[in-house]
């Protein structure tokens, strides 16, 4: 019995020594990424880089303003098209229709694109958008980034939906609430937080998206409001100043990688420091 007793604290203190070497293998190369990204985009940061445009080969100086912009616009509208959808399937999934064979099929569909790569995703869009209009355009890439985000929002809506306990449902209708107040009263407000996270989560996914945007969106060097043309976006720009030869070029790409790392992280840090307070009150 004693062996036994030795050999199980053996197992656990070697299963808690490898977890934590494991952990420590991921922080170290997370930690390195990071320094390496802020060391070399930090020092790129200027005012210039939030006003001024990206500029031709070879020069010097420049921004990426509307690299900034067009990113912004085709999230943002790719955010609200993905979002009420997403929402919307998670809700017919769970409150709904929970055990039918075409919940089944949808959420083996959502699987299938939430492991889909985005280039294929970016494809896909080419040829059902741009092949079309024969042009490449804003609205193509924002097609995109909606797919992209729209099986992250649904498989996290489900989830929270899920978790949800039925007890709350079951005083709602109790209460003579209908199925759509309990819906919108009740079960979406208990997984309002989970639902709000993934909705960040396929922000920051979508917001760092290079290949689908690289067939739809592609770029633009001035500053465009119009989707039916190309539009200038940063992941795209961060890409081709990258690969280029120029100094200046490699440097506003470093400091655009980093504008977007530190956007997401503080998007992130703001949304969780809210809902805390929110939780708290």
């Amino acid at each position: 019995m004693n062996f036994n007793f030795y050999k199980r604290k053996a197992i656990n203190w070697a299963s808690m020594a490898l977890a934590m070497f494991t952990t420590f293998i991921g922080l170290f190369f997370l930690c390195w990424i990071l320094w390496t990204l802020l060391s070399r985009g930090l020092s790129g940061m200027n005012i210039a880089l939030f006003t001024q445009m990206t500029p031709p080969p070879g020069a010097d100086g420049g921004g990426l303003l509307n690299a900034i912009g067009g990113s912004l616009i085709m999230v943002i509208l790719g955010t609200l098209i993905a979002t009420p959808i997403g929402v919307m399937v998670g809700i017919y999934m769970v409150e709904i229709n929970r055990y039918s064979k075409l919940t089944s099929t949808v959420r083996f569909i959502n699987d299938i694109l939430l492991s889909a790569p985005s280039i294929v995703i970016g494809l896909f869009v080419y040829m059902l958008v741009v092949v079309q209009v024969k042009h490449f355009s804003g609205w193509a890439g924002t097609i995109a980034l909606a797919i992209i985000a729209l099986p992250i929002i649904v498989r996290t809506t489900e989830n929270m939906l899920v978790l949800v306990p039925h007890a709350l449902r079951e005083a709602a209708f109790a209460l003579g609430a209908s199925r759509r107040k309990t819906i919108l009263s009740v079960s979406l407000i208990a997984a309002r937080n989970g639902v709000l996270t993934g909705i960040l989560l396929s922000v920051a996914r979508i917001s760092g998206e290079t290949a689908p945007l690289m067939f739809t969106a592609l770029n633009n060097q001035f500053w465009q409001w119009d989707l039916n043309q190309p539009l200038a976006n940063l992941p795209v720009v961060i890409f081709q100043f990258a690969m280029s030869p120029y100094d200046n070029w490699q440097r506003i790409a470093w400091a655009g990688a980093s504008v977007i790392t530190l956007a997401i992280l503080g998007l992130n840090i703001v949304t969780r420091i809210y809902f805390r307070q929110g939780s708290t009150r």
